[in-house]
């Protein structure tokens, strides 16, 4: 599952970036640890698909794993989105992420990256 794999290793670099007080690094490498780790979910349960964009991503993931497979809990289904809008403040607008924001991106990249990997590794 080489997409698990980025996401892991993004998930370290989000962690490396917050203990470094790189809040806005910490916000978009958690984002894309999630991303990468969505990927892989869908991919382990046989959903693929040529280029992972963004939206469909999130939507896939939401409708199939949460929505209809119950595979993960409801609770995580606004995450995706949620992160993605922290991801795009710290890198394309003129505010940076404070470290609240930061922890609670990291938070929600270390939940939903263990619930996925306890999934894989069934």
């Amino acid at each position: 599952m080489e997409y698990f794999v980025k996401a892991k290793e993004n998930l370290k670099i989000a962690l490396l970036s917050f203990e470094q007080e790189c809040y806005n690094t910490c916000a978009n490498r958690a984002y894309f640890a999630v991303f990468q780790a969505a990927i892989a979910a869908l991919l382990h349960t046989g959903v693929k698909r040529g280029k992972y964009d963004h939206k469909w991503v999130q939507s896939e993931f939401n409708e199939r794993l949460i929505k209809r497979r119950k595979v993960y809990p409801g609770r995580i289904k606004p995450y995706l989105m949620e992160m993605q809008m922290l991801r795009n403040t710290a890198d394309y607008e003129h505010r940076s992420i404070s470290k609240n924001d930061a922890s609670d991106q990291l938070r929600k990249a270390q939940e939903m990256i263990g619930l996925i990997e306890k999934e894989i590794e069934q």
